[in-house]
Order: C-alpha cells, then structure tokens, then sequence
C-alpha cells in the first residue's frame, strides 16, 4: 500500500488506494442496499443519522448509517445511489470519518440539506425516483427535502420498507428486551394520574378543542407514565407511542417488558378514563388511522413526530405546535422535582470535586491519562447514591 502522509486517514487517490485499519469495507452492504433499491425502483435513497423518535441518542439497532458506512459519528446524512455514495457530516468528524469510511465514500464537508438536494439533482436522471423511510424524518426534514427537489423533475418518495434494514438482514442487533420499570414515588413529583388530567385540561383550554394528544418523543412516555427502561445508552427511556383523548389512553410499547409493578400502575384505573390501554408498538400507525377516521383533531408536536405518522392524520384533522403539551409540562419543574435536581447536582459536584482531588495527586506521578481519567470519573459517580450512570459518554481530553 501506498505511504500516506498520515497512515492514520485514508487516501483514495493513491494506486492502490490506501485505508487505515479503522476503515470499514463497506463493498457488500453497498451490494445489499443496492440490489433492494432497484426491487423497489428507487434511484437514490437517503439514510438519515436518527431513529423514529427523533432521539437525540440512538440504540446499536437503529445505527443504520454506521452499519451501512462505518462511520460511528453521531450526527450525518448519507445518499446513495447505483453508482455513488456520499456521506454528509458537520466539522466535528471531518477527520473521523477519514478514518472510518472506505473508498466506496465521498464525505461532503456541509450539512444543508441544499447541498444535499444538489448533489442528488446531479446523481439522479430526470424522472427518478429519491427514497426514504418517513418514519426516520421529521416533518421539517421531510418539507426540506421536498422543497430541494420541487419542479425538478424528480419524486420524493416514501418507502415503508426500510432498504437498509433489508441490507442488514439477521445481523441487525434484536430489540431491546430489558425491563421497563416504574419510578419510584420519591422522584416523580406527581403522579401519572394527575399528570394526565393536567394534560387533558389543557386539551379542554386549547381554543381549537384537540380531543386527542399523540407523543412521539420518548422522553414525552417516560415522564408522562412515570417509566422508565434503557432502550438507549445514557438515556433512560424505552421505545412507544402513546395516544391520549379524553376519556381513553393507549400506550404502544412491548408490553412483556413491562414490571408487574409497571403494568398494576398502569392498570390500576381500569376500567374508566384513567386506564392505560397497553397495544403493541407497532400498532401506532393503524390505529391512529382508525382514530382519524372520525370527527377528530390531533395535537403533535412536530418536533418529535416523523413525516410518517403525521401523513396517517389528515391536515385538516391536526393541531401542530413545535413541542406536544407533555413536553411543555414536563419543561417546568414543581419544587419536588427542583429539590430533587439540586440533590442531584450537589452529589455529581461531590464526585468532580473527588476526582480534581485524585488529579491534583496522581496526574504528577505520570499515572492518568485520559481514558484511564474518564473511568475514574464514571466510578466516583456511580458511588454517589441514586445513580443510574452517566448521561453521556465522559469527553476526556487534556493539554
């Protein structure tokens, strides 16, 4: 192989190009992707850097631009097309993904989805078709898109299969199978019960009269029911849906994961307006078609909703504001939960201030380095009462 100038980056203009061990080939899931998109007549397919919740945070199983690039950054778009593929990525991890993709890859140095689109129009013939899954867009994503490629002679469209999941086949990672379990009353603030009958006032307030609230974002589940799970490193929430009207509640989520103690909170108002109605989580879709059917208006909030359950309610039947009620309430602290948040605060600060300690003694005996440093600090924290472990892989960096 060719020397590079830095042997830790790949140069694809040297004969025969050149990759670093961290380089993923990416040839035969390049093969897959392509062979399913011809199956479904699509010229370009997009693959978005999010799940169908709009987490910020993803699960190993939703890592479908990592699986099909190589590339673990945490934010990026690809595009693929029979004869080209592009990765669009933020100056963070210019240099990662150097490292990590093949010569398969283009990197594209922006984020706008302007670029995007004119990367495509250039890709893609007149009369093509540009593909994705709607239920791994948001609305604004989906409108940008739109937007790019209007009048252009090219069509947007919406696949319910997703071809990479296809690709991936039964090397996917399973679902996560892990208990779903309740808060303890300590650290609620309030009950689920007077949560939702504090939404379903502001239901009765809202001048258009919404008799139903669909939430998509997991954190909206997790706060609104008391539950938590760990579908997703650091992030203590767990896949569903949830549709709430005045007088019914339907919680999509696995079920089986449920803790007795979880599901006899949940179940303790039936039957009546106050019983959570458990349904499979991917029942959403039908079922809000069905709701939508009769004389109904949808609240969202459109920042956690994908284009793909937005599209099931007719426009004439939603309300959209950019965050769901749930969301608003759950912005605003009671002073339970403010006295629990300094708690919280004055126990991480007790950790930080043992580990400056420990640095102050071990760092000039040329013992610490980062890696070693970051677990250090994740054990002084785990030791502190309460904990669940951090909330974001420790960044740590010296000099």
């Amino acid at each position: 192989q060719a020397p590079s100038p830095r042997n830790d980056i790949r140069d694809c203009t040297a004969d025969p190009p050149y990759l670093p061990p961290t380089a993923t080939n990416t040839t035969e899931r390049l093969a897959a992707l392509r062979g399913a998109m011809r199956a479904h007549g699509a010229h370009a397919y997009i693959v978005p850097s999010t799940d169908a919740h709009m987490s910020e945070y993803i699960s190993e199983r939703d890592a479908r631009l990592g699986w099909l690039t190589g590339f673990t950054g945490s934010s990026g778009t690809v595009v693929v097309t029979q004869d080209k593929a592009a990765l669009w990525t933020d100056s963070r991890y210019w240099t990662q993904a150097e490292r990590e993709l093949d010569c398969n890859w283009e990197l594209q140095r922006t984020t706008s989805i302007e670029s995007i689109g004119m990367w495509i129009l250039k890709a893609v013939p007149v009369g093509g078709n540009v593909s994705l899954d709607p239920f791994l867009f948001s609305i604004g994503t989906w409108n940008s898109y739109s937007r790019a490629l209007h009048g252009s002679g090219r069509t947007l469209l919406p696949l319910e299969t997703n071809l990479v999941d296809q690709a991936w086949g039964d090397q996917r990672p399973l679902p996560s199978s892990s208990e779903i379990y309740s808060l303890p009353a300590e650290f609620t603030g309030s009950s689920w019960q007077k949560k939702v009958a504090g939404i379903r006032q502001r239901m009765e307030q809202h001048l258009r009269r919404p008799t139903a609230v669909l939430l998509s974002g997991l954190e909206e589940t997790a706060w609104l029911f008391n539950l938590r799970g760990d579908d997703i490193p650091y992030n203590p929430v767990f896949y569903s849906y949830a549709l709430l009207t005045n007088t019914t509640i339907s919680l999509f989520v696995e079920g089986s994961r449920l803790s007795a103690a979880a599901r006899e909170s949940l179940r303790s108002g039936c039957p009546g307006p106050l019983c959570v109605e458990l349904q499979g989580y991917d029942q959403v879709s039908a079922h809000l078609r069905r709701y939508a059917q009769g004389n109904v208006t949808v609240w969202l909030g459109t920042e956690y909703t994908t284009y793909g359950l937005y599209r099931v309610i007719p426009q004439e039947k939603l309300l959209e504001e950019n965050y769901s009620p749930v969301m608003m309430a759950k912005a605003v602290k009671n002073a339970h939960e403010q006295e629990l948040l300094r708690a919280a605060h004055v126990r991480d600060a007790v950790a930080i201030i043992q580990y400056l300690l420990w640095l102050e003694k071990t760092v000039p005996q040329g013992q610490v380095d980062e890696f070693s440093g970051a677990r250090h600090i994740d054990a002084l924290r785990w030791a502190q009462e309460h904990s669940r472990g951090p909330s974001f892989q420790s960044i740590s960096a010296s000099g």
